[in-house]
């Protein structure tokens, strides 16, 4: 593995030498990780088709729900065929440049997924608590700006910290402990005082997670509490059916994310590959699971797909 010792030198390449302690097996990781990104790639492919070819899906929910598969895609492109390149073809090079391109583009879409998952929130306590507001509240172009506000989100918290990084000369080890471009073992190589660039890391970290957390536990409080006085069991039954799919994503976005943060920056004790595969997994299983779980369990979704399979040719 290339690497550089001389600390008057500021490399311009860094290694990614994929997943540490494993090497020898870096083709048998690939099997999952390629069918997680070919079902992530056709899953989110599909909801995007059959929302868009049926009017009837046009709705506040079904429009955040495309916009989080097209940040899935995005996240999922940003670093899976560059980690098969790494287990396949030993390609572990990637320049200063284009390392922190990728961390921007996942770290900045990850910001962005949480946010859609507040809004989806919203949406929720909108149509439960004030269903006959609900077309009135979350319009076409209120959606549009929440779309946008949850980007422009994501890129301004991220270009800091990349400006910050770009900032730092890279001059120790040119290999990079980890398969794709994360911030935390990136500062490990710069050289220097990398007390801002961590800090900020940090703050973000903690600023996304604590403040999107909270706003979606306050909205599925107030649905709670809006669903415990309905009167009907039926009516109550089919309110947390409805909201149980949007739950599970959530789970699955947030446990993994803070179990990867937390290993990264206070589990010295667990084995580098561990904490690798964690973040891995954390990057490639929420974007799989995501049109699986909304496709089983959102009837209309479910339904629409069966129909365009099964509706004959002319």
């Amino acid at each position: 593995m290339p690497s550089s010792n001389h600390t008057n030198v500021t490399l311009s390449e860094l290694h990614l030498i994929g997943i540490p302690g494993l090497e020898a097996l870096h083709v048998w990781i690939s099997i999952p990780f390629c069918l997680m990104y070919v079902v992530t790639l056709v899953g989110n492919c599909t909801l995007l088709w059959v929302i868009k070819r049926e009017p009837s899906l046009h709705l506040p929910m079904y429009l955040f729900l495309s916009m989080l598969a097209l940040v899935d895609l995005v996240m999922s492109t940003s670093i899976t065929p560059n980690m098969l390149g790494i287990f396949w073809l030993h390609s572990t090079a990637i320049s200063v440049d284009a390392c922190l391109v990728q961390m921007y583009f996942v770290h900045a879409f990850s910001v962005m997924e949480s946010g859609l998952l507040v809004a989806m929130a919203f949406d929720r306590y909108v149509a439960i608590c004030h269903p006959l507001r609900y077309k009135v509240i979350l319009t076409g172009p209120v959606i549009a700006a929440i779309g946008l506000v949850m980007l422009g989100r994501g890129l301004a918290l991220m270009t800091p910290l990349t400006c910050i990084l770009r900032g730092y000369p890279f001059c120790q080890d040119s290999a990079i402990s980890h398969s794709y471009c994360e911030h935390m073992a990136v500062i490990k190589l710069a050289c220097g005082d990398t007390t801002l660039g961590t800090t900020y890391s940090i703050l973000v970290s903690t600023y996304v997670g604590g403040v999107d957390s909270l706003l979606i536990a306050l909205s599925y409080g107030l649905i709670l509490k809006a669903v415990l006085g309905l009167s009907s069991a039926e009516a109550r039954h089919k309110t947390f059916s409805t909201c149980a799919s949007h739950v599970c994503v959530i789970a699955l976005f947030y446990i993994p994310g803070l179990l990867s943060m937390y290993i990264e920056r206070y589990g010295q004790d667990i084995p580098p590959h561990v904490q690798v595969l964690m973040a891995d997994l954390y990057l490639l299983i929420p974007p799989m699971f995501n049109p699986i779980i909304y496709g089983m369990k959102m009837k209309q979704i479910r339904d629409k797909v069966v129909q365009m399979c099964c509706r004959p040719r002319s």
